[in-house]
């Protein structure tokens, strides 16, 4: 078994005095949660910055003190090991606990040592910067390659010569390191209650729903005496995320925008332990920007040299463009007001105070930034509402297919080029959100996710290894695009993200034995590119009527000897009237009479006009009528048969069919994401075809809809 930590963020609206059990309301509340989150912003912001220096960081990169010992795992601890907050004095005639100082350390160490990453690729960078940095030789990139730290992408070292060349620019010279290259980091108005004790802060568990949260708070902006704390017991609502058995641990707590509370709650949970390797099933999935998520099944077939990945070659679709396109429209919303804003707010500075107009622009501006902060939240909430309905039906996905493993492409390869449009669609997706949001769903169900290189995926055949053409569709190969892929060799033509995700699923199966887990975050990943063509499995044949009808005859048992049972029958059975019997029984029944019609069944809806509305109801235009429903066949309700629940199950068969009819069908997979607009492929599992080696050969039929593939190989 192994412990699955994750986050919840819930929202504290009251709390209690425990002294006098006085009822604090949420507007005191919040403004006493924000004067400690002041304070430990002041605290953590002066330590970080008398701190931001070549010398500190090579002590905290070092890991070791001034007799040599190892540094403690915990930030406050390792500060107060190196005898760094000495120097660190609150304002004068403020009290602060010794407790809120240990948290207000515990976060200055935890930015310090976050700097350290960016500090390594710095370093690293100059130490082998080039003489034209934006076009490296191969030599350069090696040289580079052996001086970053281990896990660098691609995309980090191009970011920080960006930065690098920026300040040449600016300064003519190259940076001593990180702290010349950047200032002291930013830090956030929180309060980190993990690292105090239970003489500042106690949590427990009242019942499955609520936790109680026991914390000292200041009752004014400058604390002077003890007395100006007092204790504070908070009832917190978990949400549904948050399983009974859970384990919760201490939370941190912050000022949230609209005047909440934020309570960030860390809880944990036994989940079943995956591994890194071994796997023959597995789901691979491609990013793409209005199809956010496009996946295949493959299996891992053969062993040694001889080992290959066959697929059914079912697409699986997440199709999120309409929420794509909502979500881009709130992007050009967002920037206009932010513009318009900070025209008002130049407005205001260049009039000056004494002008009539300078309060009016800032009104305007003040206006314009409560707006502003509510299209942000909209669109955080729609991301995150977007990005979990993804992640589930993933994981829904690889759960009914068998797969013991997801793959999916490196985030940190992945950069946004071209035009100013498509970096825009491209930069703003929740693809981070989505990625964390499948690894804490896929553990839970017990199964492995890695991250496989990104670089070609789409470039190369799946079936062969030729490289592939870009089209706009199918039948518009001459012309260029980036929708559809079409490959010479073999003749394969498909979707580019399908293509795509038949090449990820391949480069994970055939390199799970180079898979590395990274201690600190558990997240698994493959570095090592191992490319491998994908086969496509040949559906059976169908067996033609008169092979069925001679199996049938064949397993049926011997028929007994004995009279027949029309014996003494005097005439032939007359044909059924029903246009549904057999060709011969048509032939064989004689003509209608003129001017009659043989019907197959009674009308199910009434074709009189609807009955006369009484006096004060509503008018409506003759049809049928609502005050009483219509005949139905079939068993009447009442008589052992529940009755419909639904107003389509009073129609006919018929027309129930008709009813659900419509241009784009809501499938069940988008009714469980939440969007109607949202358009998945179904949950659809699989039979052992794909899952373990069990030797049964029978396979499900291809989807309708499915392209038809180009190659067919067996087994």
């Amino acid at each position: 078994m192994a412990k699955l930590m994750a986050t919840a963020t819930c929202t504290a609206f009251s709390g209690v005095l425990e002294g006098t059990g006085e009822r604090v309301g949420r507007r005191a509340l919040l403004e006493r949660v924000g004067f400690l989150a002041q304070l430990s912003r002041e605290l953590t912001g002066a330590l970080v910055a008398a701190r931001w220096d070549e010398g500190s960081l090579e002590v905290l990169a070092a890991g070791v003190d001034e007799r040599g010992q190892d540094l403690p795992s915990k930030g406050w601890m390792a500060m107060r090991r190196l005898n760094w907050p000495r120097t660190l004095t609150p304002p004068a005639g403020v009290y602060v606990p010794d407790r809120v100082r240990r948290g207000a350390e515990e976060y200055a160490a935890r930015t310090l040592r976050l700097a350290l990453h960016r500090r390594g690729i710095v370093a690293a960078v100059l130490a082998t910067w080039p003489d034209d940095p934006s076009r490296r030789t191969g030599g350069e990139w090696a040289a580079l390659r052996a001086a970053v730290p281990a896990g660098v992408s691609g995309a980090e070292i191009r970011s920080r010569t960006r930065r690098i060349r920026q300040f040449v620019a600016g300064h003519g010279q190259l940076p001593a390191g990180l702290c010349a290259l950047e200032g002291p980091p930013q830090v956030a108005g929180q309060v980190l209650l993990a690292a105090m004790d239970r003489q500042q802060v106690t949590l427990e568990r009242v019942d499955a729903a609520t936790a109680r949260l026991r914390v000292k708070l200041p009752l004014r902006a400058a604390p002077a005496t003890g007395r100006d704390w007092a204790w504070h017991v908070i009832d917190i609502r978990l949400p549904g995320t948050i399983a009974p058995d859970a384990v919760l641990h201490t939370p941190t707590l912050r000022p949230a925008p609209a005047g909440r509370i934020a309570v960030d709650l860390p809880h944990s949970r036994l989940v079943p332990a995956t591994k890194a390797s071994g796997h023959r099933v597995a789901l691979g999935f491609d990013w793409g920007v209005n199809t956010l998520l496009t996946g295949t099944v493959g299996r891992l077939t053969g062993q040694g040299p001889a080992k290959r990945v066959v697929t059914d070659g079912r697409p699986l679709v997440f199709d999120a463009t309409t929420v794509s396109a909502a979500l881009h429209r709130l992007r050009g919303v967002r920037e206009h007001l932010a513009a318009k804003r900070d025209h008002y707010r130049a407005l205001a500075g260049g009039l000056g105070s004494p002008h009539l107009a300078w309060g009016e622009h800032l009104d305007r501006a003040r206006v314009l930034q409560s707006e502003h902060g509510r299209v942000c939240a909209r669109i955080r909430r729609l991301n995150a509402s977007l990005a979990w309905a993804a992640a589930r039906w993933a994981v829904d996905q690889a759960a009914a297919l068998g797969a013991s493993v997801i793959y999916l492409e490196d985030l940190t390869t992945l950069e946004a080029r071209g035009h100013r449009t498509g970096n825009a669609r491209l930069s703003g997706q929740v693809r981070g959100t989505v990625a964390e949001a499948i690894r804490h769903l896929a553990a839970k169900a017990g199964i492995t996710v890695v991250t496989v290189p990104a670089r070609g995926t789409s470039k190369l055949c799946p079936g062969c290894l030729s490289r592939l053409t870009h089209h706009p569709a199918p039948d518009r190969l001459h012309q260029r695009g980036w929708k559809w892929a079409h490959c010479a060799g073999c003749g394969l033509s498909m979707d580019r993200d399908h293509a795509a995700a038949r090449r990820i699923v391949s480069r994970g199966l055939l390199a799970q034995a180079h898979t590395t887990t990274d201690r600190a975050t558990g997240a698994r990943t493959i570095r090592t590119t191992v490319d491998g063509t994908v086969a496509l499995v040949r559906r059976p044949k169908k067996a033609t009527r008169r092979l069925r009808r001679q199996r049938r005859a064949e397993q049926a048992p011997p028929r007994p000897r004995g009279p027949k049972a029309t014996e003494g029958k005097q005439r032939p059975t007359p044909g059924r009237p029903s246009g549904t019997r057999h060709r011969s029984a048509r032939r064989a029944a004689p003509a209608q009479a003129p001017g009659h019609k043989t019907s197959r069944r009674m009308p199910d809806v009434r074709t009189v006009p609807a009955t006369t509305p009484t006096t004060g109801a509503v008018q409506r235009p003759a049809g049928h009528d609502t005050t009483t429903p219509a005949a139905v066949s079939g068993p009447v309700p009442g008589h052992g048969v529940p009755a419909p629940h639904r107003p389509e199950d009073l129609l006919p068969a018929g027309r129930r069919r008709l009813s659900h009819r419509t241009c784009r069908q809501r499938t069940r997979a988008a009714e469980r994401t939440g969007f109607h607009h949202l358009h998945a492929t179904e949950v659809h599992p699989l039979t052992p075809r794909f899952g373990p080696p069990d030797g049964n050969r029978t396979r499900p039929r291809r989807a309708r809809k499915a392209w038809k593939p180009q190659a067919h190989t067996e087994f």
